[in-house]
């Protein structure tokens, strides 16, 4: 027990007293210090939970277990009785207009501190993986959407405007991004995922991080670690990662997200990896975590986290005691309600089978993240409802959400039949063309929620593919057909869409998933897929159009990859978008028109056949095509891949500033600078994707052939010129090797300069030099890009 006695904690504070802890001219350590003190054992674990107020109703999860594990006849009274940490997703649990949204969190916020003796408010959370998940805000590109703009610097702008919106409404705090390394893309959650390569994840989700942290939102990177890593792919299915897997792909996302995104906050995977759930694992969440990387924020747990300690991994035999292991591990807070952090934490810590130094560890850091955020400032007060209308969808935000859309959509393959020509008569076909949900991923609120309200408005604007072809500034004649739904077996509809193919000069097929939850869609959470063909009889219907003597552009917009190897050598063009958000239509109708010049990559490889592959790209040799195996996973399109309108030269390659020759030198703890000039040849605008590869022809245990290290997008007008410098330190080199320890290995390497991960387009041989070193979490994680372009002719 603490050194205070009850009685004298339980002191009613005095009406306009104001105590050092409400100071925030006094540093924050010190403030929570003196709150500290005068806290019942009650009064702590109270800030070590969430409520959830809502969870009860409906018919549909959103989170496993959701109505199997809350109270549908929740005690609101007795819960804020000694005060509480967090309240969950008080717009985003049900359709809710904002200004309604606002006057319900005030009036909850207000009983919460008039409940407990300090008057200490509540932190609120809310989701904000495709934009803030609550009706009428603006709905962005899903994360994999993100992944293939290769642009971090414009998924940070988006991140700034999300957390703008949540914070004037009153939240706190941002379950996202999704750090987890697709590893399996039959998993659901592919979509929620930023790709298959870490250090594009690390660099896009610290982007995500900085921009929502700019705009005071705790950002909660997930779910640490090795979630995606599933076996066969099932959601929450164990993990068999290695050291090295979890050490080289997996981890580092969020140690970036940590260090260069200064993320406050960490939630912990579901998974359990070699038998140990991270829940519990506490040389994860306080030896690696906080010992070694220094982390002083708050680790939340992924819903219902600590019960499934309990109740799916068994590894505790009560609520009791699945509190006492996950407190011990490093989770902070139990979210999104209470359930063994409450009356079974309280008692154990009365009995003396938990620490009151575990309590006092957690309460201390939750009660520094509301320090920091003012809600232990005297006089605070909840954000006052504006009298005019709250717009959480403005044309600014729209602007952003259309400008990303735009960046991700990626042009797979071209026989020159897009751009469309004006004039043309186009069959739109396919169960996805005219769906305004065919642009929504699942964790967008229309998909999230709405669709457990069936009358329910969108809640935003929204053009369907079909709607933004007719509404380009083209003569387009269009027809459009449906031909099939996205799941089921039913053919009827394909003679009709066969016979619009046939009166065309192209015929348009928009296929791919339709987003929901827990096996109510084709992609997201807890929708895994069994392998990587098209759902239902789309393939099928695919295969009658491309029959027809029309040619067929497949737009395919989906959250995974699927295989198109049946298709790709009949296919007059292929189009990727990934869940491309309100926004995704018109973004689409643009690439497909040559309104927009297509500059997505591939955040993840396009598979030839559906169980061929899932392997990434990041395999050693005996993970590529071997003669000791009957079995090619060569990708059909690999990571990195994307076409253009234009063209680009790539010349003048240099190492620190020298022709490339024979192999640069470089110290073990040195750098390089690798420039190159890019030119475009074409005669329209557009952005080229430079990417940096890193190849170790020999190193102390088997390595990726090959691994992103570095990319820039560079924009050009039609004949402008782009100077590309790259500085990249020995250090990202590194990686785990046979001790145990991440080293820099001395010896030969190769840096390649390339357009996807195997189209290089120049080698730079070098060596390093010098003793081996090893290296830890304050490494150089990111070769710095330079881009300087020439002045535009007549500019």
């Amino acid at each position: 027990m603490g050194t205070h006695t009850v009685q004298e904690s339980a002191r009613p504070i005095a009406t306009g007293e104001r105590l050092p802890w409400q100071d925030p001219t006094q540093p924050a350590e010190s403030r929570v210090t003196d709150l500290l003190a005068r806290m019942t054992i009650e009064e702590k674990i109270a800030q070590l939970s969430g409520a959830w107020v809502g969870a009860a109703d409906g018919e549909e999860d959103v989170a496993p277990h959701q109505h199997d594990l809350s109270d549908a006849q929740l005690d609101w009274d007795s819960l804020i009785r000694d005060g509480l940490g967090q309240l969950t997703r008080p717009f985003g649990t049900a359709p809710i207009d904002p200004a309604e949204g606002m006057r319900a969190l005030a009036r909850m916020q207000l009983e919460v501190m008039g409940a407990n003796r300090f008057g200490i408010p509540a932190q609120v959370h809310e989701e904000c993986l495709a934009g803030f998940t609550t009706w009428h805000a603006t709905i962005f590109p899903t994360p994999l959407a993100w992944g293939a703009s290769f642009d971090a610097q414009l998924v940070e702008r988006a991140a700034r405007w999300i957390g703008t919106s949540m914070r004037s409404v009153g939240v706190h705090q941002g379950l996202s991004p999704v750090l987890d390394v697709v590893r399996d893309p039959r998993w659901g959650r592919t979509e929620e995922s930023i790709g298959e390569d870490p250090y594009l994840v690390a660099t896009i989700g610290a982007g995500y991080v900085r921009g929502l942290e700019s705009a005071g939102v705790v950002a909660t990177p997930k779910h640490f670690v090795g979630y995606s890593a599933s076996r066969a792919g099932r959601n929450q299915a164990p993990v068999a990662a290695g050291p090295r897997e979890l050490a080289d792909v997996l981890i580092p996302p969020f140690e970036a997200a940590l260090r260069h995104g200064g993320a406050r906050s960490l939630m912990h995977s579901y998974a359990e990896v070699d038998g140990m759930p991270p829940a519990a694992n506490e040389a994860l969440l306080t030896g690696l975590l906080r010992d070694e990387w220094g982390f002083a924020g708050v680790v939340v747990a992924d819903y219902f986290g600590v019960s499934f300690l309990e109740l799916s991994h068994q590894v505790a035999g009560d609520q009791t005691t699945a509190a006492a292991l996950a407190l011990a591990a490093g989770v902070d807070v139990e979210l999104p309600t209470v359930r063994c952090y409450g009356q079974p934490l309280t008692a154990a810590v009365r009995a003396g089978t938990v620490s009151e130094a575990l309590i006092d560890r957690a309460v201390r850091r939750v009660l520094l993240q509301k320090c920091q955020l003012g809600l232990l400032d005297a006089g605070w007060r909840p954000e006052p409802v504006p009298a005019e209308p709250v717009d959480l969808d403005p044309p600014a935000a729209r602007a952003l959400a259309r400008e990303l859309a735009e960046a991700s959509v990626v042009l797979l393959a071209n026989d020159g039949t897009l751009p469309l020509r004006p004039a043309t008569r186009v069959a739109v076909v396919g169960p996805l063309a005219d769906d305004q949900d065919a642009m929504l991923g699942c964790y967008s609120f229309p998909r999230h929620i709405g669709s457990q309200f069936p009358e329910l408005p969108l809640g935003v604007e929204l053009s369907t593919v079909v709607e933004a072809l007719r509404g380009e500034p083209t003569e387009m004649v269009i027809e459009h057909v449906e031909g099939c739904a996205v799941t089921g077996q039913d053919t009827s509809g394909f003679a009709e869409a066969v016979a619009a193919a046939r009166r065309a000069d192209v015929c348009i097929a928009v296929l791919g998933d339709r987003s929901g939850l827990f096996g109510r869609g084709t992609s997201g959470e807890g929708c895994d897929v069994e392998d990587l063909s098209l759902p239902g009889v789309q393939g099928a219907l695919l295969d009658a159009l491309l029959a027809t003597s029309t040619p067929v552009v497949l737009t395919a917009v989906t959250g995974r990859p699927y295989a198109l190897g049946g298709y790709a050598g009949r296919l007059a063009a292929t189009v990727q978008a990934f869940f491309p958000g309100e926004e995704g239509g018109p973004a689409i109708a643009g690439v497909l028109t040559g309104r927009v010049c297509p500059s997505g990559r591939l955040p993840v490889s396009v598979p030839r056949t559906p169980g061929g592959q899932p392997a990434t790209y990041l395999a050693p040799a005996l993970g590529r095509q071997t003669k000791a195996s009957s079995i090619d996973p060569s990708p059909l399109y690999p990571f990195g891949h994307g076409l253009s309108y234009t063209t680009f030269e790539w010349s003048a390659v240099r190492v620190d500033g020298r022709p490339v020759g024979a192999a640069a030198t470089c110290s073990t703890d040195g750098a390089l600078t690798i420039a190159l000039t890019v030119r475009n040849t074409g005669d329209r605008a557009g952005t080229e994707v430079v990417q940096l590869y890193l190849h170790d022809p020999v190193a102390q245990v088997t390595r990726p052939v090959v691994r992103l290290i570095g990319y820039a997008r560079v924009p050009l007008a039609a004949g402008q010129i782009g100077e590309v410098v790259f500085s990249v330190h020995a250090e990202l080199t590194s990686f785990t090797g046979r001790s145990g320890a991440r080293i820099v290995e001395p010896g030969a390497i190769e840096l390649r300069l390339s357009t996807s991960s195997e189209q290089v387009q120049a080698v730079v041989p070098a060596v390093l030099v010098g003793a081996e070193r090893v290296v830890g979490h304050d490494r150089h994680m990111v070769a710095a890009a330079t881009v300087l372009t020439s002045p535009i002719a007549g500019r």
